[in-house]
Parts: structure tokens; C-alpha cells; sequence
């Protein structure tokens, strides 16, 4: 049979003699390479002098690669503006927030708002959608490389201030109405006009909470007009193809969910040691996988991404042995590159695409392995792909990619609010949505992470909406029908849109309306430091985040903390529930069986090491740790597809489960 499911790779011909390209095309067709992303880091080679083009190189790597049947993700080049076109034009630099220009000589080094660098890229993705559009090799393309990369979102330009200024306008219609909104008379911060706002960075202490998370908003919806235009010009050229955007793990700076609506699926770069390396602090953990990286890090994002995608996704950057940028970057285990790619398939990848095809002996990522060594041997990962491509051909995938019953709400907004106003330097929204969505991987739930509102949160057994900013009545009204249950806190509902507090207190009136409770005070825990639930030694407890609460007649308590302040409540019927606190991982167990089982939805304990994921018809089973499992019970009377009763580490089994 044919899979539908494809593998690719990033490959930069630039950077390699022209005699070589046939070489490397058949060596891609043979290990089973079907799509070849390129182009996205060449502008200076596509463009060497203003207005002076040669496009000659790519039309031949292009028809090269079409010639052995390969597929071409064509990258717009506007992550690398040219150093003639800095100088040009230097404004268009990014600024710190310390208000010194980020220069030349890296990537990224523009600023979203500048409108003259906009009509540039706008330019060139012109040239290039004109003369490419209707290649047949060219079914695909990514917008620019990685938005916000090296903290490049928020740039406090000329021309950030500029349009930030004609954002507000718009938005307020007049400066009375955002002092009202901003509450400016604290600290007589109040503005005259518009043309008086400056950015909210160089203050003497922390500015208007208000006034960041209007920036930051501001901000995002720079990357969203940025990618809009690119896409417009790609759909005009090249009808029919697929457009994509490769975003990043654990980046929260511009809002994914709005950008990805103007694309066709969504893509992002996983690279799963090191991320561990650089975002696991518990060091049991990090020892445990330390090759292989942590078990619910790369899911986590394949189901945010999914949703992005609206079902259609890609690893358009799949790491493939060290990395170079990590703080440390150790090897992979044996199999580790084939369990990653399993795991993003189950999760309903069209694509993964390793990065990259050749590993570069000059430049910022000369230690950034490769399928092949910098002499253009093969590599280990080639011998994965080759692998991985025998294995696909033999698996049915015709389910595509099923809808979960549990659904977690993420929200970009509440991200930017407690990085703002974290309370406790250690809070995280990020970090505590991972704690619900660790629990429930834990326990064999297969989830769909969702965007926070109305349409996206219908139809599931069991929404979660741990930290949620703001939660209005039209989202509480779509949320806990039809006996969905749903489960609040901590910090849901504790601001409105505006960064107040709700007159009502937290969670807000939209929230009290079906849980009559209140927000009184909160209690930030320094590491390592908790707070128990129930006696000391139930396991249990909160840290870092806890909220002492107040609760009306109905209102069911089921558990405090041991200083006698309620842990966890529910309304009469059992569907609202609200945790007070950010949960250690037993207690997030326990909390998540409970509502499962209250849900409808089954749950299994599963061993440390291994995770499940159901995708239709199909049950996927992965072992992330360094030992063998015995998973009988997992497959039992199931037809077992590939794999074995016994796991190895770095093992992948695939059962059908009707």
C-alpha cells in the first residue's frame, strides 16, 4: 500500500558545488525523501545587487531535484535581508528593549512594523512566486523562517512606535477611552493624545501592565500582517499550493492560532533533546532522557500545531542527531530519530522533514549534525529515513487524524498576561498547562490542544482552562453543555480584557455565574517550598501558584490544603471544577483521573517511560525511556502492526484497536 504520510529535509545547495547536486538529489530519491525545502536563508545569493537578480542557481537546483521525482518547499527569504539592503535602509534593524539597534550579521535582523522593509519582501516573494508559481516540483511554500526567533517580536523601533500609536487610535478612537481602559490615573500615567505614547520599555520601574499587553497584541498582530502579505502574493502566483510557516517549541511571543489562519497547515521545528536541555529543570528528569528528550515535550506541540493547522500539519525541522545551540547537546540514543518521527505521524503529520541534508563546515551551525557528515558521507539519520520510509509504506494512515475527547484551551493572550505580571518569578502559563497536559498523557488520554474560545471548545467530553486571562460569557456559555465538564484554575478568569481585576473578583462573573466562588487572596510559593493537600503526607500538594478561596452554599469542597483552605470545589452537578492551585504531579493525577472518570473517558496508569497515542483505528505506543517495558497489556487483543509485547527503549509498537 501507499502511505500518504512523506518524509523531506532541509537542504541549502548554496552552500555546496554545483557538481554535487545530482549526487544529492539521488541520494534523497533512494532513502525515500520525498519533499526538499530550499531557499529560505538565500536572498544575498538570489539578489547580490539591488534589483539584480539571479534566480539561474535555483531554477537548476530546482529542476534537478524534480528530475528524481522530488517535491520543493520553496522558503521566502526575508529571515536574512541582505547586507546592501541594511544599509540601504538601516531603520528597518530591530531595537532592544534597551533601545540599541540589533545589527547585521546573524538572522532575523529586521523589525516587523517597518513598512519600507515590508514593500522589500514583498519584492522579492514577487520574483520568486512569478517565475516558481507554476513549477510542478514546487508544491509547497514556507513563509520567512521561524517569526520571532532570538526574541525578535517585540522591537522597540521608530517605526514600532509609529505604528503602535495608529494601533491604539484605532482600536480606542480616543485617548479619554484608553485611559479609562489602561487605568491611567494610577501613578497620573494619563495621555492628552495619542501622539504622547511612547513604548513601554526605558521606564524607571515596570510600566502599565496595560500598556505591555496592548504592545504585545500590537506586536502580534505585526507577524500576522507580515506573514498575511507573503501569503497573498504566493496564492496570486501559485495557486493550489500548500503554504506554510515553521514555528517554534516553547514560543509564546506572538499569537500562532491568528498567523495560521492565513495558511494552509501549519508547521513547526522539533528538536526534542534540546529543548530538554534548555527547559527541563528537574534533574531526574533531564537524566532520564537525557537522549531522547522528554516524553510529553514534542507531543505537547504536535497537538498545539494540529489545531494551529486546523488538522494539517508538518515537523518541518525534525533534529537528527546533536544540535549546536542548546546549552549542552548530547547524542541521540539508537532509535531515537524513528521514535520521533512515529510519534509525530500518530499525531497526524502529513510530513517530517529532517534538518538538515548536509552537515555545514563553515558558519554558526558547523555542529549541527546532519543525514550527512560535512564530507558527504552518510550520516546515521539517512540510514533512519531509509528505515522509516520501508515502515510507512506498510501502515495504513487513511484515518488522517481523529478528534480526542479531551481538550486543553491555550491561549497566546494568557501567556503574555503572566509573563507580564507573573506574581511569582517561577509561574508559567506555559509550565502549568504542561502539568495538566503531562497528567493526561500519564494516564493514556489522547488530547486536542484548542485555541480558548467558543467554536473551538464545543463537542468534548472534558475541556481544561488552567490559567485562562479572561473568561467571558460567551466562552462560558459554550463551555459545560451537553454535561461537559470542565475544569478552571488557578488564575482563570482573574483579569479582563483590559488587565483588571474583575469587580466581581476572580474568576469573574461569567465563571461565579456556574461556580460560585471567589478569588480573596493569592499566595506565591518560592522553590522549593509547597503547601500541602490534605495531610503532609498525602503526596499531594501546590507550589509555586495557590489562591485562598471563598465558596457560596452550594458550592461542593472536596479538598483543602493542610492550613484548612479549600484545594479543590465543584458546582451541584459536578461539571464546573475548580483547582486552586498550580498541582505537583500526583496531585495533577488525581485531580485529571477524577474528572476522566466523572468525564466518561477511559484512563490507564502507564509505565514512566511510555506513552499512547489513538489516532482512529490506530494505537500508537512509545517507550521513551532506557529500559524495555512489557506493554501485553496495552496490546492485548488488539492486531499488533508493528512492535512487540516487550518495548525496547526507543521502541515504537502500532496496534489496531477495531
Amino acid at each position: 500500500m501507499t502511505a500518504k504520510r512523506a518524509l523531506g529535509v532541509c537542504y541549502y545547495p548554496e552552500h555546496w558545488p554545483q557538481s554535487r547536486w545530482p549526487e544529492d538529489a539521488r541520494m534523497m530519491r533512494q532513502a525515500g525523501i520525498r519533499f526538499v525545502r530550499i531557499g529560505e536563508f538565500a536572498w544575498s545569493m538570489l539578489e547580490p545587487e539591488p534589483g539584480q537578480y539571479d534566480l539561474d542557481w535555483l531554477q537548476q537546483i530546482i529542476d534537478i531535484l524534480h528530475g528524481e521525482g522530488l517535491e520543493i518547499v520553496l522558503g521566502t527569504p526575508t529571515a536574512t535581508p541582505p547586507k546592501w539592503l541594511v544599509d540601504r535602509m538601516p531603520d528597518m534593524l530591530p531595537v532592544g528593549e534597551d533601545g540599541q539597534p540589533r545589527g547585521f550579521g546573524s538572522r532575523r535582523h529586521y523589525c516587523f512594523s517597518h513598512q519600507a522593509y515590508r514593500a522589500e519582501c514583498a519584492r522579492i516573494v514577487t520574483v520568486l512566486a512569478k517565475k516558481f508559481g507554476a513549477h510542478p516540483a514546487v508544491t509547497a511554500w514556507q513563509t520567512d523562517n521561524e517569526y520571532g526567533c532570538h526574541d525578535t517580536v517585540l522591537s522597540y523601533s521608530g517605526a514600532a512606535l509609529l505604528g503602535f500609536r495608529e494601533w491604539l487610535a484605532q482600536k480606542y478612537q480616543s485617548p479619554q477611552a484608553l485611559n479609562r481602559a489602561w487605568g491611567n490615573r494610577f501613578w497620573s500615567m494619563e495621555y492628552r493624545s495619542f501622539d504622547e505614547i511612547e513604548l513601554p520599555n526605558a521606564t524607571v520601574t515596570e510600566a502599565n501592565p496595560a500598556h505591555r499587553l496592548d504592545f504585545q497584541r500590537y506586536s502580534s498582530d505585526q507577524v500576522v500582517a507580515f506573514n498575511r502579505l507573503q501569503v497573498d502574493i504566493i496564492r496570486k502566483h501559485a495557486p493550489g499550493r500548500t503554504i506554510l510557516h515553521n514555528f517554534m517549541g516553547s514560543f509564546t511571543a506572538f499569537d500562532h492560532f491568528a498567523v495560521s489562519k492565513d495558511l494552509d497547515a501549519a508547521s513547526w521545528d522539533s528538536y526534542p533533546i534540546g529543548f530538554l536541555d534548555r527547559d527541563v529543570t528537574d534533574p531526574e528528569r533531564r537524566h532520564r532522557y537525557l537522549r531522547v528528550g522528554d516524553p510529553d515535550m514534542q507531543a505537547f506541540h504536535h497537538d498545539l500545531y494540529r489545531s494551529c493547522g486546523r488538522g494539517r500539519w508538518w515537523v518541518m525541522e525534525q533534529q537528527p542527531g546533536p544540535v549546536n545551540w542548546a546549552p549542552h547537546n548530547p547524542s541521540p540514543l539508537p532509535g531515537a530519530q524513528r521514535l520521533w518521527a512515529w510519534e509525530a505521524f500518530a499525531c497526524g503529520a502529513e510530513t517530517v522533514s529532517y534538518f538538515r541534508w548536509r552537515q555545514a563546515p563553515f558558519g554558526q551551525e558547523q555542529m549541527h549534525e546532519a543525514l550527512l557528515l560535512p564530507d558527504g558521507s552518510i550520516n546515521e539519520a539517512y540510514e533512519t529515513v531509509r528505515t522509516l520510509n520501508e515502515e510507512l509504506s506498510g501502515i495504513d494512515d487513511s484515518a488522517g487524524s481523529s478528534r480526542a475527547t479531551v481538550a486543553l484551551a491555550f491561549d497566546y493572550e494568557s501567556a503574555w498576561a503572566w509573563s507580564i505580571q507573573p506574581q511569582g518569578q517561577s509561574f508559567s502559563y506555559l509550565g502549568l498547562a504542561k502539568i495538566y497536559y503531562r497528567a493526561l498523557r500519564a494516564l493514556g488520554v489522547t488530547v486536542d490542544i484548542v485555541p480558548a474560545d467558543p467554536e473551538h471548545v464545543k463537542g468534548y467530553a472534558l475541556v481544561l482552562v488552567p490559567g485562562l486571562f479572561e473568561m467571558t460569557e460567551d466562552f462560558c456559555r459554550a463551555l459545560g453543555q451537553d454535561g461537559q465538564v470542565v475544569l478552571a484554575g488557578p488564575r482563570t478568569g482573574s483579569r479582563t480584557g483590559d488587565f483588571a481585576i474583575p469587580q466581581t473578583l476572580p474568576p469573574g462573573p461569567a465563571l461565579q455565574q456556574r461556580l460560585d466562588i471567589k478569588v480573596r487572596r493569592v499566595d506565591t510559593i518560592p522553590p522549593p517550598e509547597f503547601e500541602p493537600v490534605g495531610d503532609a503526607a498525602s503526596g499531594f500538594f501546590f507550589s509555586t501558584w495557590r489562591e485562598f478561596l471563598s465558596a457560596g452554599d452550594d458550592v461542593v469542597v472536596t479538598e483543602r490544603t493542610a492550613d484548612g483552605a479549600i484545594a479543590f470545589c465543584h458546582n451541584q452537578a459536578g461539571n464546573w471544577n475548580y483547582l486552586a492551585g498550580q498541582p505537583n504531579a500526583a496531585y495533577a493525577l488525581k485531580t485529571i483521573e477524577r474528572l476522566c472518570d466523572r468525564a466518561g473517558v477511559p484512563t490507564t496508569h502507564l509505565h514512566q517511560d511510555i506513552r499512547i497515542h489513538d489516532n482512529g483505528p490506530l494505537r500508537y505506543i512509545f517507550n521513551h525511556g532506557p529500559e524495555p517495558v512489557d506493554i501485553a497489556q496495552l496490546v492485548a487483543g488488539k492486531d499488533v502492526l508493528m512492535g512487540s509485547a516487550i518495548l525496547s527503549p526507543c521502541g515504537v509498537a502500532i496496534c489496531r484497536q477495531q
